[in-house]
């Protein structure tokens, strides 16, 4: 005998659109089956509609919305216990806690994104900049009694070739390399390692600003110059240089974008050192990992908010939000690893001296990375 369900389901849900086996894994079902119980698709066999689509997108939403909520709030109000309950098996009640700190990295990255408030430090590139010092602007601004006296005196200043005898010592050096780049290069090609290096970046770097050169393979055509790794690495460093160096606040913002998406890869070595702090407690790595995840997500969502109420009121609140972050650190790990509160301060400055070098270490591979690639 089949089993009716006891509400009466509507949509693609209805009595008759439920069919006899799953159409995705052919398991029998019967009609109080909404979904399978073998692979969980839902159990109808009416054709899907635009409407229908929408529907199933709007409730599959609504699901992790639910489990969100959820998360949100045993975080914020709960700190260490979340990851309590998580790590003993109520795993269902929260999202997954990489892929909601992925999801706030995401969201942060995207208000970084929006957020040109580096951008206005492109003033101060070199596209943007006046030559250090120009005679003719500094002659024009003495005062003089009439203008045959400005005339004799501009007669007196040219015949001095000041302004020409400047550029032409600015430009010394470049003239150097310009004047036979092939012989240069293959000077500069015999040195050691490091110094040699140092010369093949500023020899690109005059030439990519004063020649037609945009891509390494013209540069080793026209100046005959071998198509090695450190050439090409040399010639690529030249170039984020010199980009860099015309628009510093574009690269400001593209650095700071990529600083999220920088946790997923430092918080497992910084992981490990909890887990060697408190390698006495049952806790396994992958549970210091989860901690770590819990805590790093928290300090996404202040950050996130504290941009936010920057955009909105027009005020800095990060140095309030890191304060509360701290706060919030040392309850987690009172709360999560249950120990006496001197154990807990004096590992808790411990970790974050840790943090604190891991994050130098980090940022530094970050910024040669970027200077490399920009």
């Amino acid at each position: 005998m089949e089993n009716k369900p006891t509400t009466q389901p509507s949509g693609r849900f209805k009595l008759k659109y439920r069919g006899a086996d799953c159409l995705n894994c052919g398991h029998p079902l019967e009609l109080s089956d909404k979904y399978c119980p073998n692979c969980s698709q839902a159990n109808s066999t009416k054709k899907l509609t635009l409407l229908d689509f929408f529907e199933e997108f709007l409730a599959n939403y609504f699901s992790y919305d639910s489990k969100l909520w959820r998360t949100l709030t045993a975080l914020l109000l709960k700190p260490g216990k979340i990851t309590k309950e998580y790590i003993s098996g109520r795993r269902l009640s929260y999202t997954n806690p990489f892929r909601f700190l992925l999801s706030l990295a995401i969201i942060y990255f995207l208000i970084i994104s929006f957020n040109n408030e580096f951008e206005s430090f492109n003033k101060f590139g070199s596209i943007n900049k006046n030559p250090v010092f120009d005679l003719n602007n500094e002659f024009n601004k003495i005062e003089f009694e009439n203008e045959e006296e400005r005339k004799l005196a501009r007669a007196q200043l040219d015949s001095f070739n000041i302004n020409s005898f400047i550029k032409n010592r600015i430009n010394e050096k470049d003239s150097t390399i310009l004047s036979d780049p092939e012989l240069h290069f293959k000077k500069i090609d015999t040195g050691g390692l490091a110094g040699r290096f140092i010369e093949k970046v500023d020899f690109f770097n005059t030439i990519i600003r004063n020649d037609t050169i945009y891509y390494f393979e013209q540069g080793t055509t026209k100046f005959n110059i071998p198509s090695g790794n450190e050439n090409e690495m040399a010639f690529n460093l030249a170039t984020s240089i010199i980009e860099i160096d015309k628009r510093p606040g574009s690269f400001l913002s593209s650095l700071i974008s990529k600083l999220p998406f920088t946790t997923f890869f430092f918080l497992p070595f910084f992981s490990f050192f909890i887990w060697m702090v408190y390698i006495r407690k049952k806790y396994t790595y992958t549970d210091h990992l989860i901690f770590s995840f819990h805590n790093q997500s928290l300090f996404f969502i202040l950050l996130i908010v504290s941009n936010l109420l920057n955009a909105v009121f027009g005020f800095r609140s990060e140095g309030l939000f890191i304060l509360i972050f701290a706060i919030y650190l040392y309850k987690a790990m009172r709360n999560f690893y249950q120990q006496r509160r001197v154990k807990t301060v004096i590992k808790y400055f411990f970790l974050n001296a840790i943090f604190f070098i891991l994050g130098i270490i980090a940022i530094t591979i970050l910024i040669a990375q970027s200077v490399f690639t920009y």
